[in-house]
């Protein structure tokens, strides 16, 4: 791994540790508005988040580089609904995938296939977070942004668990 993609990879794990930062902040928020099934949600998403940055650094170790970790800022998502609120979800997992992309740019320049191997696992997965984003913002559409169907919706992000390690 040369210095440009060891400096790409870094930034990249910034932005994962900072994507949950933001979830964690979203959650207390959730927690604030007496919406525990979407803190819960939230709360699990920071849990990949961290996976997902904790991925990287292990990989550049692994490649007998030293990951370097930067300062995170602090999460500005504020929101007054569960819409608003994930509808910021998806603009940010929207981000994060742009990121994911240039990163592979990158390693493609570089001509570093171990690096663009590892990244095949993170493009499927983001089209799986926007894919999830987008379910949970028809759901709130379609059950009204508040009343008994948002508390149905509250429910059943409530129900989702953390998945395994590595997954």
């Amino acid at each position: 791994m040369n210095q440009r993609m060891l400096d790409a990879v870094n930034k990249q794990i910034q932005a994962e540790f900072q994507s949950a930062y933001i979830y964690l902040s979203m959650s207390a928020q959730f927690e604030g508005m007496k919406m525990s099934g979407a803190a819960n949600w939230m709360r699990i998403q920071w849990q990949e988040e961290t996976f997902h940055a904790t991925k990287l650094f292990d990989h550049v170790i692994r490649r007998g580089k030293t990951p370097v970790l930067f300062q995170l800022d602090q999460p500005t998502a504020t929101f007054d609904s569960a819409l608003e609120a994930f509808e910021q979800v998806l603009e940010h997992e929207r981000h994060v995938t742009k990121l994911i992309h240039d990163l592979y740019e990158v390693a493609v320049e570089e001509k570093d296939y171990a690096m663009q191997t590892l990244l095949h696992w993170y493009i499927d997965e983001q089209v799986e977070e926007e894919e999830n984003a987008e379910a949970i913002i028809d759901s709130i559409r379609l059950a009204g942004n508040s009343g008994q169907g948002l508390f149905l919706v509250d429910r059943e992000l409530g129900l989702r668990a953390a998945a395994p390690a590595g997954e």
